[in-house]
């Protein structure tokens, strides 16, 4: 059914989860004693954030059969429709511009639940599985 592999996916749910967990800038100037300032920049939102450029790294690598997977999987999680209506789903999926999914994936909040409650829907769980990408 899926044409991206279980480890993928599960990379990109942690990545997102580890994106989206990010708050608003404290530290306008982060760096200058780590320990004084408790590491904090570490879940700041900075616009070089390294987690975002991984997260879309990734989602760039992918072919377009793969991003309309994460697309349906990630409106199967949200409710949108049942598992009966996958294919449908899908081909939904596939007409949206693939130069356009990435973006679309990352500004989705809660994605990273969304493609884990996708994926649980369709019987499939990253416990377990050790994160690829």
């Amino acid at each position: 059914m899926l044409q991206i592999d279980l480890p993928t996916v599960c990379a990109i749910v942690a990545r997102a989860r580890e994106f989206h967990a990010k708050v608003a800038i404290v530290e306008p100037d982060p760096g200058s004693n780590p320990s004084d300032e408790d590491m904090r920049e570490v879940l700041e939102d900075y616009p070089d954030d390294p987690v975002q450029q991984e997260l879309r790294q990734i989602l760039s690598d992918l072919n377009v059969d793969q991003l309309a997977d994460l697309v349906t999987l990630t409106w199967l999680g949200r409710g949108d429709f049942d598992v009966s209506q996958w294919s449908t789903m899908r081909a939904e999926a596939l007409r949206l511009d693939p130069r356009r999914t990435p973006d679309y994936l990352i500004e989705t909040p809660l994605v990273a639940d969304y493609l884990a409650e996708g994926l649980a829907a369709l019987g499939l769980s990253c416990v377990g599985i050790e994160p690829g990408g």
